[in-house]
């Protein structure tokens, strides 16, 4: 059973930053993509950010240039730092991890950009 742990949300004002975190436990996977989906109250869930255990990296127009993600291999980790925030940021920001044909996805955790 693999679960996803987050941390690192928050409330930040606006032009500020924070690094969300994202724990993978229970298995070690050599080929996966990992990455940061966000729901705003009466919004779809949307993808911001992946990167996959080659290291590749796709993100959303909306934060390309302002968020960065990355891994650690061997912490089984990865991270998303967000800068240059926005309110339209705000949102719960989830972590999902796809391996082996299946798809974790963690709790989430709440980032809120004031204006």
């Amino acid at each position: 059973q693999v679960q996803l742990v987050e941390s690192g949300g928050g409330l930040v004002q606006a032009g500020g930053s924070l690094r969300l975190s994202c724990e993978a436990s229970g298995r070690t996977f050599s080929s996966y993509t990992m990455g940061w989906f966000r729901q705003a109250p009466g919004k779809q869930r949307e993808l911001v950010a992946s990167v996959t255990s080659a290291g590749n990296t796709e993100y959303a127009d909306s934060v390309k240039g302002r968020f960065t993600i990355s891994r650690d291999g061997a912490k089984n980790t990865v991270y998303l730092q967000m800068n240059s925030l926005k309110p339209e940021d705000t949102a719960v920001y989830f972590c999902k991890m796809v391996a082996d044909f299946n798809i974790y996805w963690g709790q989430g955790t709440q980032v809120t950009v004031s204006s």
